[in-house]
C-alpha cells in the first residue's frame, strides 16, 4: 500500500504542550510583568519570551519562559513553572541546562504554583538550588509578579 510521507503545511500537527490553565496563567503573568520591565521601563536587558526553544530547529528544550540577551544572542535566564509532582524533574532540567553550558544560561528558576515556592539555581551553585525568587542577574524579585 502506498503511504504518503509528505506532511502538508495545511494539515494540523499540534504536538505542543497541553498545560493546565493555572500553568499558562503564571507564564502569562511572568511574561507580561517582565515585558513591562524590558519594553517600557527598560530596567532589564533581556527579552522575556514564553515557551521558546533554546535554539532554532526541532528537538531543542523549550523552557516555560526564557530571558534572551539579543546582543549576545543567548538565553541568560530560564523559568520553569510546575506543580508538586513536577518540581524534582524541573529542578533537574534547569540544573542540567545551566551546567551543561550548551546555551549560555546563567540563572534558572522553578516556580511551584501549587505551593507558591520558588527555587533558584545559578551557574556554579554545585547542583544545589536555593529557595529564592530574586534574580541577581536582572536585579528583580520574580515572586511578586505571580
Amino acid at each position: 500500500m502506498y503511504e504518503q510521507n509528505y506532511n502538508s503545511p495545511f494539515l494540523v500537527h499540534d504536538d505542543g504542550a497541553n498545560s493546565p490553565f493555572g500553568h499558562q496563567r503564571i507564564i502569562s503573568k511572568l511574561t507580561v510583568e517582565l515585558g513591562v520591565l524590558y519594553y517600557h521601563k527598560k530596567t532589564i536587558k533581556f527579552i522575556p519570551l514564553p515557551e521558546t526553544p533554546l535554539d532554532e530547529g526541532p528537538g531543542f528544550p523549550v523552557p516555560d519562559v526564557i530571558l534572551f540577551d539579543e546582543e549576545m544572542e543567548q538565553t541568560r535566564v530560564i523559568i520553569e513553572v510546575c506543580t508538586n509532582r513536577g518540581i524534582n524533574n524541573d529542578l533537574k532540567k534547569v540544573i542540567r541546562l545551566i551546567e551543561d553550558d550548551d546555551y549560555g544560561i546563567l540563572e534558572g528558576f522553578v516556580y511551584n504554583y501549587k505551593s507558591r515556592e520558588w527555587f533558584r539555581y545559578r551557574k556554579g551553585d554545585g547542583g544545589a538550588a536555593t529557595a529564592s525568587s530574586v534574580s541577581d542577574l536582572m536585579g528583580v524579585d520574580l515572586g511578586p509578579m505571580v
